[in-house]
């Protein structure tokens, strides 16, 4: 099982969390053609290594974080604000 460093309550189990995919994908205006659509909600990436991630805590604070997880070992390399660029130095 994952520990993972909420932002906001510091580490707990990963049964507290919930994934919410990508981070940092661009969503499509309203007016986009339905292939953009398409693109957007199946056509995403399966990287092996490090994977920006959307994470909320949710039977916690609530609130959404980012993690680098690596796919592989699952290590998580990061741990940063929802608002925040994804940092260089886990790139």
């Amino acid at each position: 099982m994952l520990n993972i460093e909420c932002p906001h309550c510091g580490a707990r189990p990963e049964h507290e969390f919930r994934c919410g995919g990508d981070a940092h994908v661009v969503r499509p205006p309203l007016s986009a053609s339905g292939e953009t659509w398409a693109e957007y909600l199946f056509g995403h990436d399966n990287p092996k290594g490090d994977q920006t991630e959307r994470w909320c805590h949710s039977f916690g604070c609530g609130l959404w974080f980012n993690v680098i997880r690596d796919t592989v070992s699952h290590e998580i390399r990061a741990v940063y604000p929802i608002t925040a660029q994804r940092p260089e130095q886990a790139a």
